[in-house]
């Protein structure tokens, strides 16, 4: 297990069940992009690798974690959920992003692992989606279930936020396969109060932990892959230095 800090970020690179297993602290949110496990609609389809199911290409590195069957996916799901449930505070906030194939089952998942489930925000990525079809309605969007660890106080800094975010995806600015844009996530980080601490235990190429940064939180991230784990630690180190030299970021 390799780790590093960047001024109020710290960073893990292994298995996310294994670290927080071992991790300790409160946290107050956890705000992730766990592997889908989807991509199609049989066992083939899901054994694919990453690029092939979702990007058609190999530009990216692949990610683990890809191809369990449904029930599998749920157990495993449930089992790291029920960990990031011990860290997470009383009233703390949990985000988790999939797609409309496993849409349902998180749902259940989210509340196997001792969530409140409180409702969904749907991510528009606008018409610039990849275009199935013409049979098909576009899938431009995708989730995030979001709930609380028991009862949710009232927020004492904003709110109600938007239900729903658009953003387009632009392919030149990601450095994951199916990493999410930064105000994207800037989004989903604010209704945590000011100065808190965020988890992502399926940190990517750390845009989770960019928007924590601008926004002044705390972040502890987990990536498995060696090769995204050196990403983020060039991305976070970047954001740190701007930081502390004031540059402003778009």
């Amino acid at each position: 297990m390799q780790k590093a800090v960047f001024g109020a970020a710290t960073i893990y690179c292994g298995d996310s069940l294994e670290i927080l297993r071992e991790l300790t602290g409160v946290f107050d949110a956890v705000i992730t992009d766990p592997p889908y496990s989807s991509g199609g609609m049989t066992r083939s389809d899901r054994q694919a690798k990453p690029s092939g199911k979702y990007v058609g290409n190999n530009n990216y590195h692949e990610f683990f974690g890809d191809n369990r069957d449904v029930r599998s996916w749920a157990f495993w799901m449930t089992q790291w959920m029920s960990q990031v449930n011990r860290l997470v505070k009383s009233g703390g906030y949990a985000m988790v992003f999939t797609d409309w194939r496993q849409l349902p089952t998180l749902t259940d998942v989210f509340q196997a692992g001792g969530f409140v489930w409180r409702g969904l925000i749907p991510w528009d990525k606008t018409l610039s989606t990849r275009a199935p079809h013409t049979g098909y309605f576009r899938h431009q969007c995708e989730y995030v279930v979001w709930g609380s660890n028991g009862p949710l106080p009232k927020s004492l800094h904003g709110g109600p936020w938007p239900g729903m975010v658009t953003r387009r995806v632009i392919p030149s600015q990601k450095l994951h396969m199916t990493g999410k844009p930064i105000e994207l996530m800037e989004s989903l980080v604010a209704p945590v109060p000011p100065g808190g601490h965020i988890l992502d235990p399926f940190m990517g190429s750390a845009s989770t932990g960019v928007a924590a940064l601008r926004k002044g939180y705390k972040f502890t991230g987990i990536e498995m892959s060696q090769q995204y784990f050196d990403i983020s630690c060039e991305r976070l180190e970047k954001e740190n230095a701007d930081i502390r030299a004031g540059v402003l970021c778009d």
